[in-house]
């Protein structure tokens, strides 16, 4: 069986880059941005100084960038002078992040082969490399590991219906194997690592950087002198993160009966016209554009930020967040709203997340399924501070307990570089 996964995947990943291309030529946007971008790294390389080794960090997308940030920004500021390389294997990372200040490169990962991988690494030097979360590429986890290069994975979480944990998974399972050692989110990954004879010092239950990062988020939020205008005649102040259509539904039809100081932010997931127009159409109270400030915005009930970059620091002025994308494709980031000490809704879509389903159990998180369900959380916590305080509380608590992965992957940095 490792035979023929080996051989499937030594086709398939080219012929994967061949319809990338053919894709891309037929004007699909992100397709084009990957391979246009990949050819980008290789002149990226051709100019990049490896007289000296370097970190190198590989993340898939934003999502996963996020996670390991924290370990990036703690290198940073320990070992000024090491050189930082950031790879990316998705545009929605790379596009956002590749002016990304603190990394002394950035780059698209190109595609997994072993002449790639060798290349890559040649060009790079690194003496450490981290992959976050969910990056297990075969080829370049091989050229790492016969190097000798200690390959750490940030902020993994594991699943038994991988193909790590199948009976036919072995040739997976080698490249667990060669990972100097395995920061894993939960002791549900730890006991799976176990399952198939991973030893025991190879990983460690961490919990996940994402916490850490929100956390300092937090500490060091900015006011937003827009933000606070709005606010400063609200008696509460629910905050609407990464909002798709059908979250507008459930929560717009409350928010136009209700009491001029409750007021609403609403960061929308995308900000693009069409959206911003669709949104704005189901409002019934005065509202304001956050890049157009009405000149009276501190009596305009809704606020729309119709710009990306500040939800995370916007959290900050409200009571009760709500999360979007559960009646979709799944909820967003549920703990950059839950690290203020509120109590945070979303949508059904939740149980693929692990923070979403521990915020619900810890009391914290609330699932709701429709307008009446909102209606009656919000109901019931706006006419009783006590029950919103203990929400809110909870919540915080989660978060500020899940917190330690970054020191902990730090440790064995410092020793590494001892």
């Amino acid at each position: 069986m490792k035979l023929i996964i080996s051989f499937l995947y030594a086709i398939g990943m080219p012929f994967y880059s061949f319809i990338l291309s053919i894709v891309a030529m037929f004007g699909h946007k992100k397709a084009k941005l990957l391979v246009n971008g990949r050819k980008e790294t290789w002149k990226k390389l051709a100019k990049y100084d490896n007289s000296s080794s370097c970190v190198w960090v590989h993340a898939a997308s934003l999502g996963e960038f996020e996670q390991g940030r924290p370990i990036i920004e703690a290198i940073r500021a320990k070992y000024p002078k090491k050189k930082i390389v950031l790879s990316f294997y998705s545009p929605s990372g790379y596009e956002v992040r590749k002016n990304y200040k603190e990394a002394d490169l950035v780059c698209y990962l190109p595609a997994d082969s072993a002449s790639n991988a060798k290349r890559f690494i040649n060009a790079i030097n690194p003496e450490i490399a981290f992959f976050v979360k969910y990056e297990f590429w075969h080829h370049y986890i091989n050229e790492i590991s016969r190097r000798g290069i200690a390959l750490y994975g940030v902020s993994v979480i594991l699943r038994e219906a991988q193909p790590f944990f199948q009976s036919w998974g072995e040739w997976f399972r080698d490249m667990l194997h060669k990972y100097t050692r395995l920061y894993v989110q939960d002791a549900e990954s730890a006991n799976l690592l176990k399952s198939i004879g991973i030893a025991e010092d190879k990983y460690v239950v961490a919990g996940d950087t994402r916490f850490d990062r929100v956390s300092q988020i937090a500490a060091n939020a900015p006011d937003v002198d827009i933000v606070a205008r709005f606010v400063k005649n609200a008696s509460k102040v629910i905050v609407m993160g990464s909002a798709w259509p059908p979250d507008d539904e459930v929560l717009f039809p409350y928010i136009n009966e209700a009491p001029k100081d409750i007021k609403l932010i609403v960061a929308p997931h995308e900000i693009h016209s069409e959206r911003i127009k669709g949104l704005v159409s189901r409002l019934k109270v005065k509202y304001s554009l956050f890049t157009e400030p009405a000149a009276d915005i501190e009596d305009c009930q809704v606020l729309v930020v119709n710009t990306i970059g500040l939800l995370s620091t916007i959290y900050k002025y409200g009571q009760i967040g709500y999360i979007g994308g559960g009646f979709g494709v799944g909820i967003h980031n549920t703990l950059e709203a839950a690290t203020y000490s509120m109590p945070v809704l979303f949508g059904p879509n939740y149980k693929r997340f692990k923070e979403a389903v521990d915020l619900i159990s810890c009391g914290g998180g609330f699932c709701i399924s429709s307008k009446e369900s909102v209606k009656e959380k919000l109901d019931l916590w706006l006419n009783n501070a006590e029950e919103l305080s203990i929400a809110g509380k909870k919540a915080g608590e989660y978060v500020a307990s899940m917190c330690g992965a970054t020191e902990k992957i730090m440790k064995e940095v410092e020793a590494k570089f001892a």
